[in-house]
Parts: C-alpha cells; sequence; structure tokens
C-alpha cells in the first residue's frame, strides 16, 4: 500500500514539474512559433451559446490574450431555451470582461435562420477545438501527458493563475451553475487545456 502511496506522490510531482516547465515554454514560444499570427492581430472565438467561453474556450482566449491577440467572440445564442435569455447575455458580458474581452468586441446574434456560404476574407486561419473522450474530458491531470504527445496545431494550458481567471469567469454563469457544472469546473481539461487544429 505504500508503494502505491509514493507512486502516486511522484506522478503528481513529476505532473506538477511538467507543468511549470510547460508553462515556462510557452510564455517563450512567439505567436508565429504557435502558429498563430503576431501580437496586435485579431482572433474571433465562436461559441453557440453562453458560458462556452469559460467551460471550453478559456484557455484559448487566455493563451490568445497572453500572445498578445486581440480577441472578439461570437455568440451564436441567448441561451433562452428557459427563458433566461436575458439573464445569460448579461451573464455571457461579465465572464467575457473576467476573460479579458471588453463588451464592444462581444456580439450575440440570436438567428436560428442564419447560415454560412463557407466563405472566409483573405488572410483568415480557422482553428477547432478537439474533441476528447469522456475519460479524458474529466480526467485532465491524467490527460496533460496525452495532450503533450498527442498531434495538435496550437496547444494552450493554463497556469494556476489562469485557471482561477476561469473557474472565475465560469462562476459569472449564475443561472448555469448546477452541481454537475460544479463537478465539471473542477475535472475538466476543457478548464485547463485546449488543444486545437487548423481547418
Amino acid at each position: 500500500m505504500e508503494v502505491v502511496g509514493v507512486l502516486c506522490v511522484a506522478l503528481a510531482v513529476l505532473t506538477w514539474g511538467f507543468l511549470r516547465l510547460r508553462d515556462l515554454a510557452e510564455r517563450v514560444r512567439s505567436p508565429e512559433q504557435a502558429g498563430l499570427p503576431g501580437a496586435g492581430s485579431r482572433a474571433l472565438v465562436v461559441i453557440a451559446h453562453p458560458d462556452d467561453e469559460a467551460m471550453f474556450f478559456a484557455p484559448t482566449v487566455l493563451g490568445l490574450a497572453r500572445l498578445e491577440q486581440r480577441v472578439f467572440l461570437l455568440c451564436f445564442s441567448t441561451g433562452n431555451y428557459y427563458n433566461q435569455g436575458e439573464i445569460r447575455k448579461k451573464e455571457l458580458l461579465q465572464s467575457c470582461d473576467v476573460l479579458g474581452i471588453p463588451p464592444p468586441n462581444v456580439t450575440i446574434i440570436d438567428n436560428r435562420a442564419l447560415h454560412s456560404e463557407g466563405k472566409l476574407p483573405k488572410g483568415c486561419s480557422i482553428l477547432t477545438l478537439q474533441s476528447v473522450n469522456v475519460l479524458r474530458t474529466y480526467l485532465y491531470f491524467l490527460d496533460l501527458p496525452w495532450s503533450l504527445l498527442s498531434p495538435h496545431d496550437v496547444l494552450f494550458m493554463l497556469t494556476s493563475q489562469e485557471v482561477a481567471q476561469a473557474k472565475k469567469a465560469m462562476s459569472c454563469h449564475h443561472s448555469q451553475l448546477l452541481w454537475f457544472r460544479r463537478l465539471y469546473i473542477i475535472f475538466s481539461r476543457y478548464m485547463r487545456i485546449n488543444s486545437l487544429q487548423f481547418l
């Protein structure tokens, strides 16, 4: 039994050390090395409904801010399923403020008939968030080595300060903080790690 305890502690220490080294390496990398445009460039984060910016994209938003990108957010719904659309709009703006996205950079569209022809302005790149299985989603501390070794174009990992910021952003969504979302905030990799692929 003592051997298992020692192995667990050793794994925790190694993971902590690796996170510290990875954090230092991420801060040293230039945006170009990460495959992104340089400082001052604009990035648009597109989400389906309020709370996605914190639940799934906080590492990307904070990582882009770390790379000195100007971040904009486009939300395709008010999240009005339970007639809470106005509340959720306010929560989204509060959460974006915590994540460093000013209100003028947030656009909420609530048009179910909206469609796209798939045309983008020249020079635009599209990154998509990689989905992972349930085990990897909820065991972020075990997912870390897998995320580092798996193929991806861009990887954003949050520091402990940024994780606290992401959790604070998610806590702005009072109307959505049911018991299972509280567990999600504690255990989900998406609150700490985003691996993205160019489309």
